[in-house]
């Protein structure tokens, strides 16, 4: 719980992974206006392209992860390199 408190977790990927199924329910929904062809094109297409932004939305958070690990590394060896 600290770690969310000091934003040193971050909670909007797992928001992002919620925001995705609605996204996708949203799709399959709307898909019913139109004929079957273009229905299922949406569904297909729909769904692909959903995916995808959601995906550049979570890959954003997965570097920041990524640099808080370089920083700390960055940060321990300059520590130990200190005491030395």
């Amino acid at each position: 719980m600290k770690d969310i408190l000091t934003f040193n977790k971050m909670v909007t990927p797992i928001i992002i992974q919620v925001i995705f199924w609605l996204g996708v329910l949203a799709i399959f929904i709307g898909a019913f206006q139109y004929n079957f062809l273009q229905g299922f094109l949406m569904i297909i297409f729909g769904t692909l392209i959903w995916r995808v932004y959601c995906e550049l939305m979570i890959v954003i958070f997965k570097i920041n992860n990524n640099v808080h690990i370089l920083a700390a590394a960055k940060s321990d060896k300059a520590s130990s390199e200190n005491v030395q």
